[in-house]
């Protein structure tokens, strides 16, 4: 991947972040007022070699503790928290045995790309597998199906075509149980080419939930396949309904340099990622929030 299109990318990154906060202000500002309240401890990140879900929350300044698959094993997991797993998501037994314990008491688990063989196979038995058709790399266009959620709702509209980056020998996601696993967003594309079509599927198990995303989370590149995709991300504003006095902030980020297909695969993750953590804070509210920890190790 080359540094150009990395930093291309980071910019768009940022600028979905600081849009989707604009975006929640002028529709929900609760839902705007709980992200915000975020500490933390509230989401874990484990560290992988292949994704980099950290670099998203940081770009998006949104706060979190980054702990190694190892500090894992010996984290006191809180119900209250959302755990994000990097592929490849090398997780050894006692680690894979918390995962589980977290999630049945209430957690909320995010899985990416390989970790649905190492983490979600093990860990969650007869949800979902991989099914043994690695893809090539290659940008696909998805399709939400939860595009009626009251929270999507307020950020996304019917003129979003996102794109999504498969890089090279990411795991497309067999669904084992169609009756407990939901299909978030698809791809025709994926299913064509490899046999199943989820982008993103999520499970309940015991209290807590689980949620999975073929490939990577930060999308280190993307296309502009239409005419509209090409334009600048500026014309992105206008769709998003943005206000003319709040556009020389992102003229000061370089919205007129980043492409408006870039910032829509950039905002459109961004907005599936506040959704998780929209999800569990809604879930908290309704119950009596425990004790946290002073230790981020010790989240």
């Amino acid at each position: 991947m080359s540094a150009e299109n990395n930093k291309s990318m980071e910019n768009a990154y940022r600028i979905a972040g600081e849009l989707l906060k604009d975006k929640l202000k002028q529709a929900d500002p609760e839902a705007l007022g709980d992200l915000e309240s975020l500490q933390e401890t509230d989401v874990i990140v484990v560290k992988g070699s292949y994704d980099h879900i950290e670099q998203v929350l940081s770009l998006s300044r949104t706060p979190f503790t980054l702990i190694s698959p190892r500090q894992l094993d010996a984290a006191e997991l809180r119900p209250d928290q959302i755990v994000f797993i990097n592929c490849p998501g090398n997780i050894g037994p006692k680690g894979l045995r918390k995962l589980a314990a977290f999630v049945a008491a209430g957690g909320f688990l995010f899985t990416t790309d390989w970790a649905l063989k190492h983490v979600l196979e093990p860990a969650f038995p007869g949800y979902v597998a991989y099914n043994e058709r690695a893809t090539a790399d290659e940008v696909v266009r998805v399709e939400l199906l939860e595009a009626d959620d009251p929270f999507l709702m307020s950020l996304l509209g019917p003129e979003d075509d996102p794109q999504w980056w498969l890089e090279g020998s990411s795991y497309p996601i067999h669904i084992l149980d169609p009756n407990k696993v939901r299909v978030l967003v698809t791809s025709k594309q994926i299913g064509e080419q490899y046999g199943d079509a989820p982008v993103f599927i999520t499970f309940d198990h015991g209290e807590g939930k689980v949620y999975h995303m073929i490939s990577h989370f930060y999308l280190q590149r993307s296309e502009t396949r239409t005419r509209r995709q090409t334009a600048s991300a500026a014309d992105y504003l206008v769709e998003k309904e943005i206000s003319v006095e709040l556009r020389a902030k992102y003229a000061a980020m370089g919205i007129d340099e980043a492409s408006l297909g870039e910032v829509e695969s950039a905002f459109t993750s961004a907005a599936i990622m506040n959704k998780i953590i929209f999800d569990k804070k809604s879930q908290m509210k309704k119950e009596t929030p425990g004790k946290k920890s002073d230790d981020p190790k010790k989240a």
